[in-house]
């Protein structure tokens, strides 16, 4: 009973809300190119925060057990750096392309 009055209570307050927009197919077409930006950004900031994340902890123990190596290990650190982070940017470029296509 009660999940029929919530039922007819959200019918008739989002019917015209719905109707106001386009109807529910333009809405939820808006929604899922929402989504598809939120998964591509989302996932590629995890997936680039966890490799710098890693990369910065193995820089640290590569220079504890060896540090006259410092030099080479800091110019390849940055090297590593860049590209992970470039990971970010594909993702979030498939996002748009998602959101925009």
């Amino acid at each position: 009973m009660v999940t029929h009055v919530l039922q007819a209570t959200l019918v008739g307050v989002l019917h015209p809300l719905l109707a106001a927009t386009g109807g529910v197919a333009e809405t939820a077409k808006e929604g899922l190119r929402s989504v598809a930006l939120g998964v591509g950004a989302g996932g590629g900031a995890a997936g680039a925060g966890a490799g710098i994340g890693m990369l910065f902890g193995k820089v640290i123990e590569a220079i504890s057990r060896q540090p006259e190596m410092r030099d080479e290990i800091t110019s390849i650190q940055w090297l590593g750096f860049a590209l992970t982070e470039a990971t970010f940017f594909y993702g979030l470029v498939g996002g748009f392309i998602a959101f925009f296509l």
